[in-house]
């Protein structure tokens, strides 16, 4: 089973895992990490999306079926991807949400930075192609991968592009999202739903990982709770409660 998240103490010489999702909770919004990891105060969770999680797991048989062929999905193919689904004997436990997930060790910060990706794919050099589902419903492909979260889109590949080549593989600056585009253009339902399906690239770059791995040590080492992104949802309800409240 996956280890439950545990606060941050600035004296432990333990490895601390922190997650690609709080890296990402870091940049979005210093205040509510720091309150999270330190004091144990959680940000108000979110309903779980189920259909999203519905067509994420679909998708994962789908692959997994040509990973054992060693043949390339038709998406590979249809959209012009030279590669295969990657085989390893830990790639099941590096997509399992209720276990270890994949990690590597930062060690000038002491933090196991780990995650629980999608998919990976190989081309023919060996290179590895880091791949993430996306299930969206808008009324153009550009639009559906072009929301607000899509800096957090591309970070959650770069960190995973970091993780694996820390880990000793060839990694490929190019990585993938599978975006499957729900159709609501249909006339009738008729108990099913259609999507279209799009394999989008991306050009990731790693750079800010370690530099921002340090940031969040800084953060995490000091007394003193960072003050909140103006544009934070959950930091902006407080403040406007407390001031209601007087």
């Amino acid at each position: 089973m996956a280890k439950e998240k545990k606060k941050y103490d600035p004296l432990s010489k333990e490895q601390f895992r922190l997650s690609r999702s709080s890296i990402d909770k870091f940049i979005k919004c210093p205040r509510c990490f720091y309150l999270e990891l330190r004091w144990g105060i959680r940000s108000i969770k979110t309903y779980p999306y189920n259909l999203n999680i519905a067509v994420d797991e679909l998708l994962k048989k789908e692959f997994d079926f040509y990973r054992r062929e060693k043949k390339p999905h038709p998406l590979m193919l249809q959209f012009g991807v030279k590669a295969i689904p990657f085989s390893h004997p830990d790639f099941l436990t590096w997509r399992d949400n209720i276990s270890e997930g994949v990690g590597s060790l930062h060690a000038e910060t002491n933090f196991y930075v780990w995650g629980m990706m999608d998919d990976l794919w190989v081309n023919e050099k060996g290179e590895l192609y880091l791949v993430d589902y996306k299930a969206t419903s808008n009324d153009s492909e550009m639009k559906s991968m072009n929301p607000a979260s899509m800096d957090g889109y591309s970070r959650q590949l770069e960190v995973y592009q970091w993780i694996f080549r820390k880990k000793g593989f060839q990694v490929s600056d190019t990585a993938y999202w599978v975006n499957a585009n729900g159709d609501k253009k249909k006339e009738r339902f008729d108990n099913t739903l259609t999507f279209r399906m799009t394999v989008i690239s991306h050009e990731g770059n790693d750079d800010w990982v370690e530099g921002t791995l340090e940031q969040i040590k800084e953060c995490l080492d000091s007394e003193v709770v960072p003050e909140s992104n103006k544009y934070c949802d959950t930091c902006r309800y407080v403040r406007e409660v407390g001031e209601r409240e007087g």
